[in-house]
């Protein structure tokens, strides 16, 4: 078995869509922490432990070169001459060679040894590399929020569609397409998009957050005169400020009507009372606010992490701050 003496830290991460195939790279002790930490978090490295003498290496080698051409970017191809930067393969606890390693996120994730057919090779990447559907499927997300960003709604709804269609399984595009749809007053067509993931929200907390905000959407909608009703509510929490289901209802419409800051403030108002009422009922509606409120990430470089959203920070704080007093 392979055996890995790394000790990295591993970092969170998201896959970059492909572009085009990079040339492949041989890494030295100087280059190494760019060339394959770095860039094993945001795409998967295959790390080529060779040597010049060593046969089965020229045999392997070019056939690796050949894979990650083939392969469009799904992986980034590195060489590591195990004679000249023996500290390097002693950190792997390379015992012969070829050996090749696969990193992500900084770590090593599985390996082999040997030169093994085109066939096992591509096997062995494939039990890995993400899919192509999934990397096109972010690809065409990453683009969705640059039209968001630029004010292009209709651009950006097309490619959240696309992107949902292309891999059902990204959710964090089928969370921007419902959110956009409900933003949009569009209801029905959100619902639409939603059910494919129904049963998933009950374990995946921004799923759970987008369905949170549709039933309470779905409640207001059957309520004839909103200004009255939001007067009733006022009036009997005026009366009353352990008034809590008054309270929370108020919540729930002032949220349903895109008034998120008014819903949290009332349910601050709840949890500084009442920090379990109703099975912490109040904390888990702040909570999928906080979440359906936090726009997407800017962009930042390298190593620098985005700054957060003003609204979001500050309510997060003042959550944390009551729910721990």
């Amino acid at each position: 078995m392979l055996r890995f003496a790394l000790n990295h830290a591993s970092f969170g991460s998201t896959l970059r869509p492909p572009t085009e195939a990079p040339a492949m790279i041989n890494v030295t002790a100087a280059n190494f922490e760019t060339e394959v930490i770095q860039a094993s978090m945001t795409t998967f490295v295959l790390v080529d432990f060779w040597a010049p003498w060593c046969g089965p290496c020229k045999v392997i080698g070019p056939m690796l070169e050949k894979l990650e051409t083939e392969y469009a970017g799904r992986f980034k191809l590195v060489k590591i001459d195990s004679d000249q930067e023996q500290q390097l393969s002693q950190a792997f606890g390379i015992r012969s060679i070829p050996t090749c390693v696969l990193l992500h996120n900084g770590q090593p994730v599985d390996g082999f040894m040997g030169a093994l057919p085109e066939g096992e090779i591509k096997a062995f990447l494939d039990k890995h590399l993400p899919a192509v559907e999934e990397l096109e499927s972010i690809e065409e997300e990453a683009e969705a929020l640059d039209a968001l960003a630029e004010g292009d709604v209709e651009g950006a709804l097309a490619k959240l569609q696309l992107a949902v269609e292309t891999d059902g399984e990204n959710d964090d595009a089928r969370f921007d397409l419902v959110k956009l749809l409900l933003q949009l007053d569009r209801d029905d067509d959100a619902k639409v998009a939603f059910a494919p993931v129904i049963a998933k929200s009950l374990a995946v907390r921004r799923l759970d957050s987008l369905n949170r905000w549709m039933q309470a959407r779905d409640a207001q909608a059957t309520v004839v005169n909103p200004e009255a009703r939001a007067a009733e509510l006022q009036a009997a929490i005026t009366a009353n400020k352990r008034d809590f289901e008054a309270r929370y209802n108020l919540a729930s419409m002032l949220w349903a009507n895109n008034q998120f800051v008014p819903a949290m403030d009332e349910l601050l108002e709840i949890l500084m009372r009442d920090k379990s009422w109703n099975d912490e009922l109040a904390r888990k509606t702040y909570i999928a606010i906080l979440d359906v409120i936090d726009p997407p990430k800017p962009k930042v470089a390298e190593g620098q992490v985005p700054p957060e959203d003003p609204t979001v920070a500050t309510y997060r704080r003042r959550l944390s701050s009551v729910v721990l007093s």
